[in-house]
């Protein structure tokens, strides 16, 4: 089977057991990988307007890298140009993580005093992707700082509160 392809088998089969369509083995990953490479090929169709190709600028093959989303492994292939002017927004340059959702994930499990390693096993065995610790380091400082503004901020001395209570009887 090739990436331009479904296995609809395998997806009605995970789909009957209940078991999740994205994720580790899931039966549509390569549909989310095909989608974010068209969306790059649309983004480089759009940046190379008739003015950058009468000036020389034009398509100068691709850069596969592999990206980390919510759902599992993907291999993004990023297009590029002749003079390095194309700045993708869908998978950004240098971007490996896609998900936010995995990178609130990381914080709240390393809230929770779960060291980096244990981590990234974690994510090696539920979402099948490999992140270094020292990826999610990297994750944890560029957010930490944010935390811890958030919890020492100045707080109101009066804050209002709107206090419900019903019963419903059926008729």
């Amino acid at each position: 089977m090739n990436n331009l392809e479904i296995d609809y088998k395998k997806a009605a089969q995970q789909l009957r057991s209940g078991e999740a369509l994205f994720g580790k083995d899931g039966a549509l990953v390569p549909m989310l990988e095909r989608i974010l490479n068209a969306a790059l090929e649309g983004e480089m169709d759009a940046h190379l307007n008739s003015d950058d190709r009468s000036s020389g600028n034009c398509r100068n093959g691709k850069m596969s890298k592999t990206v980390q989303t919510k759902y599992g492994e993907v291999t993004v292939e990023t297009p590029r140009d002749c003079d390095g002017s194309f700045k993708p927004e869908t998978v950004k340059k240098r971007e490996t993580i896609l998900a936010e959702g995995m990178a609130d994930q990381i914080i709240n499990i390393y809230a929770l005093g779960t060291s980096t390693r244990d981590i990234s096993k974690y994510f090696e065995r539920e979402f099948n992707t490999t992140l270094s610790a020292e990826t999610i380091s990297a994750i944890t400082d560029r957010v930490f700082p944010e935390i811890t503004a958030w919890k020492s901020r100045m707080l109101d001395l009066v804050y209002a509160i709107c206090w419900l209570d019903a019963i419903h009887y059926k008729v």
